[in-house]
C-alpha cells in the first residue's frame, strides 16, 4: 500500500504561479507512471499531465505550455509547476500513481485561481 500526499494548493490570482508536490510514501520508480488529475466543481475528474518511469511527459491540451510535471526520484515525489494560471484550473488536484495492476490517488489539493 502506498500513500501518496499533495500539497502547494492555494489562492493565487490570474496568470499566476504555483507548484504542486505530491510526496509517496514508498518508491515511485517503482511505478510505470505518475499523473496529475484535477476535478473542478460540478465536473469529472480529468487528466492534466503524465511522467512515465523513463521520463517521458505528456499534457492535456488545455495545459500544454503552462504546466511541467517532473519527478525526483531521490525524495519520492512528483511536481506540477502550473505557471499562467486561469480561472478554468480552478479544481482539486489529485496525484496518480499506476502500477501494474494496481493504481493510488491522493486526497487532493485545492487550487483556486481569483482576482
Amino acid at each position: 500500500q502506498v500513500q501518496l500526499v499533495e500539497s502547494g494548493g492555494g489562492l493565487v490570482q490570474p496568470g499566476g504561479s504555483l507548484r504542486l508536490s505530491c510526496a509517496a510514501s514508498g518508491s515511485i520508480a517503482n511505478f510505470n507512471a505518475m499523473a496529475w488529475y484535477r476535478q473542478a466543481p460540478e465536473k469529472q475528474r480529468e487528466w492534466v499531465a503524465t511522467i512515465t518511469r523513463t521520463g517521458r511527459t505528456n499534457y492535456a491540451d488545455s495545459v500544454m505550455g503552462r504546466f511541467t510535471i517532473s519527478r525526483d526520484n531521490a525524495k519520492n515525489t512528483v511536481y506540477l509547476q502550473m505557471n499562467r494560471l486561469k480561472a478554468e484550473d480552478t479544481a482539486v488536484y489529485f496525484c496518480n500513481a499506476v502500477g501494474t495492476g494496481i493504481q493510488y490517488w491522493g486526497q487532493g489539493t485545492q487550487v483556486t485561481i481569483s482576482s
